[in-house]
């Protein structure tokens, strides 16, 4: 049966309303392996209060954790095919930065959904409103998730009924050929990272128990998508920013494969010529020369 167009656009979101602390905050961090170098000062500010006077900071990705709704999609009344949802792209614009404890209120609904034919799956756009609970703006953030399960519902006849379908956003980009980055950066993930990403609140199972990761079809527990978008937001402030998040704008980027933990993120970033705030990006892991992720793009003031 083909998903109900005018009812997955305006099927309502009760506001995520979240509280976290200065301890959530660095406990993000942590799970992103800032603090495994003990002598690696940019890194302090984000998990530990006392640098300089400084007061703690927050990680510009912190955003993408915060005012979730969950995993919708497997709640009856979306009649989403939810096993086979992959996510497919984050993007993220940050309004203010983001304060070390708040309380915030996400305001979450869909967007776009973007027929690619029947069997060729859907595109589903689910857009947050990150705000405080004052009302001001501090994120925007874009969760592009591939309905492999659920195209054709713009198609006409048995397997579709002729419902209206959304032009995509538009597209990012690949990273140059042509030319060699500009800057290289290398992190190792360590073995136990999903275990303490989770605890930002994404407690699948497929990232903590080989049974469940197994029978997904993976040797061992993978990486969150979001962990790994997380890590190359810290190597764009270690390369481009000196470790200060102030500048920090925008990030998107395609989830291109999966990283296991306790491997080596190789983060290549190349400057957009003409646009001195403007990068493109793309991620692979050391040990397997495999791109995780691609056709970045990222804003620093």
């Amino acid at each position: 049966m083909a998903i109900d167009y005018h009812h997955l656009k305006a099927r309502h979101f009760a506001p995520v309303r979240q509280r976290y602390s200065a301890r959530d905050s660095m406990l993000y961090a942590l799970s992103l392996g800032l603090g495994n170098d003990p002598l690696d000062h940019s890194a302090l500010p984000y998990v530990y209060e006392g640098k300089d006077g400084q007061g703690l900071r927050t990680l510009p990705s912190q955003a993408v954790v915060l005012g979730y709704p969950g995993f919708w999609a497997r709640e009856p009344d979306t009649g989403i095919d939810w096993i086979k949802v992959l996510h497919g792209e984050q993007r993220m614009r940050l309004h203010r930065p983001l304060p070390p404890a708040a309380e915030v209120v996400g305001h979450n609904q869909v967007t776009h959904l973007t027929d690619k034919g029947e069997g060729k799956g859907c595109i589903m756009v689910t857009e947050r409103r990150l705000e405080t609970a004052a009302g001001e703006l501090l994120a925007t953030v874009q969760q592009v998730s591939f309905l492999r399960g659920d195209g054709g519902f713009s198609q006409t006849g048995q397997a579709g009924s002729g419902q209206p379908s959304d032009a995509p956003l538009p597209a990012l980009q690949p990273t140059p050929e042509d030319r060699a980055p500009d800057f290289t950066d290398i992190q190792t993930t360590r073995p136990e990272a999903a275990l303490l990403y989770r605890l930002s609140g994404d407690y699948n199972p497929l990232h903590a128990d080989p049974a469940v990761a197994q029978a997904a079809g993976f040797e061992r527990p993978i990486l969150h998508g979001l962990a790994s978008y997380g890590l190359v937001a810290r190597a764009l402030l270690r390369q481009c920013a000196g470790g200060d998040a102030a500048g920090f704008r925008a990030l998107d980027i395609r989830f291109a494969s999966p990283v296991f933990p306790g491997e080596t993120l190789v983060t290549e970033i190349w400057r957009v010529p003409g646009s001195p705030s403007h990068y493109q990006l793309r991620a692979k892991v050391q040990e397997r020369d495999k791109v995780v992720l691609s056709h970045g793009f990222a804003e620093l003031a």
